[in-house]
């Protein structure tokens, strides 16, 4: 018989802690929904790192956008009647949120303005848009997740051409959430929360996608939830129930499992302007967590604004 060897197990290290002065100890309409009416005074989600290796955030309930510098300062970059939690660049001044209470906003990092980009299909409402990802030919892919799980396997993902175009890819996710493409781009992968693992879309040249497969399979009581792609192929799958992130190799084997702190809450990571630090959100304790990996992440496509 053969065993999987045992992967390397590693701690994440806290690199910032979301200051006092920006906690919101308070009732909010997101956690009443989204944590039991737990007083949540923020929800960390979205990193994403400029060049410059300024790290910016999300925080859910309370519609803001964060910039933390690389030496962990914050700076509340916007603040709106919105959900964000996904973001890209879509140049070096833009950031594409996919917002859940108003589906995909601009956001202007100089000035704070956030305006919509995309809130509905055909005049209908998405159920609650979540991540989001870019081809090298600036071609959008993100996840609408809405309140789906395993008793409503409904959440879709969504391409949206450069030429304006918006097609349907899946309609039968229970809870699609991170959102990622393969080394080679061939492949999507979905981070497919409430079934506790993570789907394989084979791409196809006409733009379909066929034989949509599970990649692997985690298990605890939160599933898979921010992905990323390392050079090697590697896949990285944040773990919140787990308070872990695990890394992947083509077979979906464990190489390398980077724990957080006792209780942490790993919703989302993204590589550093290096592209040799990972930087993960503990959402629950407003916490970034870092780890330096041997392998560098690839590099995150940007989109084309318009």
């Amino acid at each position: 018989m053969f065993l999987l060897q045992a992967p390397e197990v590693r701690d994440l290290d806290v690199f910032t802690t979301m200051p006092a002065a920006f906690r919101r100890a308070e009732r909010s309409a997101w956690a009443d929904a989204n944590r039991g009416g737990v007083i949540t005074d923020s929800f960390l989600e979205g990193p994403v790192v400029d060049e410059a290796g300024n790290l910016y955030l999300t925080d859910i309930p309370w519609g803001r956008v964060f910039r933390i510098d690389p030496q962990g300062a914050w700076t509340l970059v916007a603040e709106y009647d919105g959900e964000p939690n996904g973001m890209k660049f879509l140049d070096a001044g833009t950031l594409l949120i996919t917002d859940y209470k108003n589906g995909l906003m601009r956001l202007d990092i100089a000035t704070g303005a956030v305006t919509p980009y995309l809130q509905r299909r055909n005049s209908e409402s998405f159920k609650g848009v979540n991540d989001l990802t870019f081809d090298a030919a600036g071609n959008l892919y993100f996840t609408d997740q809405g309140q789906t799980g395993l008793h409503d396997p409904t959440g879709r993902v969504y391409r949206l051409g450069r030429d304006g175009r918006l097609d349907l890819l899946l309609t039968n996710v229970s809870s699609p959430n991170g959102i990622v493409l393969s080394d080679d781009e061939r492949f999507l992968f979905v981070a497919v929360t409430r079934g506790n693992c993570v789907w394989r879309m084979p791409l196809l040249p006409d733009g379909s996608v066929s034989k949509v497969g599970q990649f692997f399979t985690s298990y605890g009581p939160s599933g898979p939830d921010g992905l990323a792609v390392d050079e090697d192929g590697r896949l990285l799958v944040a773990n919140p129930g787990l308070g872990c992130v695990w890394v992947l190799n083509r077979l979906a084997e464990p190489e390398v499992v980077l724990q957080g702190p006792r209780g942490a809450s790993i919703t989302n990571l993204a590589f550093g302007a290096d592209r040799h630090v990972v930087y993960c959100t503990d959402s629950t304790h407003g916490n970034v967590l870092m780890a330096r990996m041997a392998v560098p992440g690839r590099r995150v496509a940007k989109g084309v604004a318009g």
